[in-house]
């Protein structure tokens, strides 16, 4: 058993990443969310996109839809939920595909949460496979950097003024002290990501050993 939570990348389905690629034909069936109630994939943006990396790249994956009306209730989650572990009676593996990151404003965490509730295995067998956003596609087609130096960038939502902040702290200086970064949430290490001697902590380490090492301040949404 074996759940990949696959992110599309944000329209252009060049902009898949290897792995992502990888997940979809190893995958037994592909879980495509949509917005119609019939299960159709007329208004489906994530379809086209799993449609046009099959023909392209020569594979063929049974689909399986899942109704996903953009109402932010758990019991629509949960059907989501359901849906996959009844498919699992199936498959054996299955990719969920999401467009753009799966980090940022994605379906993907809210169905992660329920399923450590309610089937810790399945939990533990799955993972998050990362993807370009749209902010970054959208930095790269005018040529300018979202930062650059020592300056900093923002995702700020616009339908709330005061929410909880996920902050990215990186660039540290080694043998810099980390008592100044605030904390508000889970505060967490990582060193040399997809490198040798990658490191990832659940913690903030006290001082700054490798040059690639960055910390996130995880704050969940209330």
């Amino acid at each position: 058993m074996k759940l990949y939570m696959v992110s599309l990348g944000p329209g252009d389905y060049d902009l898949i990443t290897l792995k992502a690629l990888k997940a979809l034909k190893n995958a037994d069936a592909i879980c495509v969310p949509t917005k119609s109630e019939d299960n159709s994939f007329k208004r489906s943006m994530t379809y086209k996109i799993v449609k046009a990396l099959m023909d392209e790249h020569g594979f063929d994956k049974p689909i399986i839809p899942m109704y996903t009306p953009m109402r932010f209730k758990v019991e629509d989650w949960q059907n989501q939920v359901n849906i996959l572990q009844e498919s699992f009676k199936q498959y054996d593996t299955l990719s969920f595909v999401t467009l753009g990151d799966s980090a940022v404003y994605s379906t993907v965490y809210y169905l992660l949460d329920l399923i450590e509730v309610q089937n810790p295995e399945l939990y533990k067998n799955s993972e998050v496979i990362p993807g370009v956003t749209s902010f970054s596609d959208a930095s790269a087609k005018i040529k300018k950097p979202l930062c650059v130096g020592d300056s900093s960038f923002s995702i700020v939502p616009l339908h709330k003024k005061n929410v909880p902040n996920t902050t990215v702290y990186m660039r540290p200086k080694i043998g810099m002290s980390t008592e100044d970064i605030p904390q508000s949430g889970e505060l967490c290490t990582f060193e040399n990501l997809n490198y040798q001697g990658e490191t990832i902590s659940s913690y903030r380490k006290e001082h700054v050993e490798k040059y690639m090492t960055l910390f996130i301040d995880f704050v969940k949404a209330q």
